[in-house]
């Protein structure tokens, strides 16, 4: 399982950015708007209580990378130390996770473009954006990773100049914004079509229930930030940088997720905005806004742009260490010369291919984006599932390693019971996720049955 092929090019600011890419795009700049209308002004700590749970799963990764910096991640630990159909498990269910998660992407990424331009189809879009992050990522890593540290530049430095703005107004012109003020939090609306309701007042509008419900939306949205854990074959000095990268990375998410919503919504009341648009685009709009509101957009685009472009190196990387694994076929570990598994990033690319007829099939992008999100769901909670049980194995052999995670094995016992509560609230008729939880098991169960075929015809089976 020695991995010759793959070259360390990626520097510390080039995965900073990967993870950043890979967790905020449309689960934040789309998805938001969804547990914003679950949730109410609660989504706040939604995010807060899933951050922290985020954190603790990636240092339980980084643990097991700065250990042991090689190709596949969460599988390879899986693999070597717990079983290998855990591993397989594990590789098969991140390699989809992160292909539907490109659906997803591509999706966003053609409503974003037909707010400027709505006579264009759907998937024409999707077919054109397909092609040129494809295209990228055929060439070089650190081609893909200068291309995705640019991206990202360009969302964080938007976040963070909305959070600014947004900061100047509330505090020292707040009747530039009609409405706006910190009481948007818990108060009922003072402007719009809700005005007075105190239907809509309260921290907890919904009560606790609305803040459960917004859960697992805000899961899809944290899915993607364990992506900077694969990166670890092709990072220089994986054993300086990956322990750097993960302390900073998830300080700077909770900023950007917390800090930019609750700035948003206190400029303009979460009572007035849509569960289909994006509050980001949205807000700058209704303010009267215009050219802030198209900035934006032009943001959000790109932010989608970063994770599909993060989706892409991730699967392919993934199907490259199952290759390598002998779980998936040999040709998959070809490179070419500059050390790019192209055979793989074609074969993850044919998967994501089918965002253009799903968007053929089903013009409504938002219809769309609900079926694909709920499946996302369901794979990113194994996933996460899954590293923190390797990482109970590994620490079993590991002792004393050079990056330990926090509280364990307690943190591992939290992890697992948020995962499972997150399953349990997917069964609440406001979600319509049931039918994904209830396909849990029979996903597994197929798993293993492609377990045992391949295994069966390699002579392998115990």
């Amino acid at each position: 399982m020695q991995e010759i092929h793959l070259k360390r090019k990626l520097k510390n600011r080039h995965i900073q950015f990967i993870a950043l890419g890979g967790a905020v795009g449309t689960g934040l700049f789309l998805g938001a708007g969804g547990a914003i209308f679950a949730a109410g002004p609660s989504v706040l700590l939604g995010y807060l209580i899933s951050g922290i749970i985020i954190f603790l799963i990636m240092r339980q990764l980084g643990e097991m990378n700065t250990q042991d910096p090689s190709a596949g991640s969460s599988s390879y630990f899986a693999y070597k130390y717990w079983g290998k159909f855990p591993g397989f498990l594990a590789g098969w269910n991140y390699w989809i996770e992160y292909a539907l998660a490109g659906i997803t992407e591509l999706t966003a990424v053609a409503a974003y473009t037909q707010y400027w331009f709505p006579n264009i189809a759907a998937w024409k879009i999707a077919l054109f954006f397909f092609i040129l992050i494809n295209g990228i990522n055929l060439t070089t890593v650190k081609a893909y990773g200068e291309v995705e540290f640019w991206f990202s530049s360009i969302k964080v430095f938007a976040i963070c100049s909305m959070i600014l703005a947004g900061f100047y107004i509330l505090v020292f012109d707040p009747h530039l914004v009609v409405g706006s003020t910190i009481k948007n939090l818990w108060q009922a609306p003072t402007t719009g079509p809700n005005a007075g309701n105190l239907l809509f007042s309260g921290f907890f509008p919904h009560g606790i229930i609305g803040l459960i419900v917004s859960l697992p939306i805000i899961t899809f949205a944290f899915g993607g930030v364990e992506s900077l854990g694969i990166t670890a074959s092709e990072t220089q000095d994986p054993k300086k940088t990956i322990p750097k990268a993960i302390n900073q990375i998830v300080l700077r998410i909770l900023i950007f997720y917390v800090g930019s919503i609750a700035v948003l919504l206190s400029l303009y009341h979460w009572s007035n905005l849509s569960i289909s648009d994006s509050p980001f685009v949205l807000i700058f709009d209704k303010i009267g806004f215009k050219y802030v509101a198209w900035s934006l957009n032009f943001i959000v685009l790109t932010a989608a742009l970063s994770v599909y472009n993060s989706c892409i190196y991730s699967t392919s990387r993934m199907l490259y260490a199952l290759a390598l694994q002998k779980n998936a076929p040999h040709f998959l570990t070809k490179v070419n010369k500059e050390g790019v598994p192209s055979s793989s990033i074609l074969v993850s690319s044919a998967i994501t291919f089918l965002v253009v007829p799903l968007n053929y099939f089903i013009p409504n992008w938002f219809d769309a984006f609900k079926i694909i999100v709920s499946f996302v769901v369901i794979c990113i909670l194994v996933n996460w599932g899954l590293i923190t049980l390797a990482h109970f194995k590994f620490k079993q052999i590991n002792k004393q390693t050079l990056f330990p995670a926090p509280f364990y094995p307690y943190s591992n016992y939290l992890t697992l019971a948020f995962i499972l509560f997150i399953l349990i609230a997917m069964t609440l008729p406001q979600l319509g996720m049931s039918k994904q939880v209830i396909g849990l098991p029979i996903w597994i169960l197929v798993m293993y049955i492609g377990y045992k075929i391949i295994k069966k015809k390699q002579g392998q089976i115990q």
